[in-house]
């Protein structure tokens, strides 16, 4: 791994500089996330990269610590999680590998609150419910988005975001968590950008 010095700036590959700065002049101060999310891909970082990765993902957020159910800046967390890509990136395949894990990691530490709780409640072990219900639990977390589902078939859909900031790879690792959390078997799960920062979602399972 490259210098970790806690306090030196990560220098990100172009397209994802490129991905980053769009992402963020789009973001107004109304559009923020939960604390458990920051903590989740710490959390990971914290793992992967020890507490000097961890610190450096702070400076980057422009934060010290953060707590679970208090609301962030998404732009704080847009900074973390592409830092954070960075950090991980070499051990989980690659920057969307390492995305798509902290989507994973979200979603775990989401159906351990009691929200997400609420919504595996109601899903009942049922993934196409829980996936009807996700807009509800997505509210919980973020202020911002709009999320929807066109079903194509009794296991398979097309799950639409609309204004999210994450990119598909981290979506990706979401709906996958979701769906098994509910007992779902093989998990497929592809996502497309439509727009800045519109992506449609194909998933399937078993």
């Amino acid at each position: 791994m490259r210098d970790m010095n806690p306090n030196s700036t990560i220098e990100l590959e172009p397209q994802h500089a490129r991905d980053l700065d769009e992402r963020l002049a789009l973001a107004t101060r109304d559009d923020t996330a939960r604390g458990l999310f920051f903590n989740g891909a710490l959390g990971a970082v914290r793992v992967l990269g020890g507490d000097a990765a961890v610190q450096r993902c702070l400076v980057a957020a422009g934060e010290k610590k953060f707590v679970d159910f208090f609301n962030y800046p998404v732009t704080a967390f847009l900074k973390l999680a592409f830092t954070a890509a960075h950090v991980m990136g070499p051990q989980l395949g690659g920057f969307d590998g390492a995305v798509r894990r902290m989507g994973v990691q979200a979603t775990a530490d989401f159906l351990s609150s009691a929200a997400g709780k609420t919504l595996l409640l109601l899903a009942a072990n049922n993934p196409k419910r829980m996936l009807g219900n996700l807009h509800s639990g997505y509210r919980a977390a973020v202020s911002y988005g709009e999320r929807s589902v066109r079903w194509t078939g009794d296991t398979s859909g097309v799950f639409t975001m609309k204004r999210d900031f994450m990119t598909p790879p981290y979506h990706e690792g979401v709906l996958q968590a979701v769906v098994e959390a509910v007992g779902g078997k093989n998990v497929r799960v592809q996502g497309q950008k439509t727009g800045p920062l519109d992506a449609e979602y194909e998933l399937s399972w078993q």
